[in-house]
């Protein structure tokens, strides 16, 4: 849908740095790189090193 928008040619619209980190934000802030971490505060954690 925004790409059809900033896509439009009757339309030209230019961004800025800020509406590019704005844009960014919305469209990244769902992703979960790492998938989901589920952590029992109630037990110790167990991290290992080598």
């Amino acid at each position: 849908m925004i790409q059809d928008i900033l896509d439009d040619p009757d339309n030209p619209i230019e961004l800025g740095v800020e509406d590019e980190r704005g844009l960014t934000r919305l469209f990244w802030s769902h992703v979960l790189p790492y998938g989901e971490v589920k952590v029992n505060m109630n037990t110790r954690s167990h991290s290992v090193r080598r």
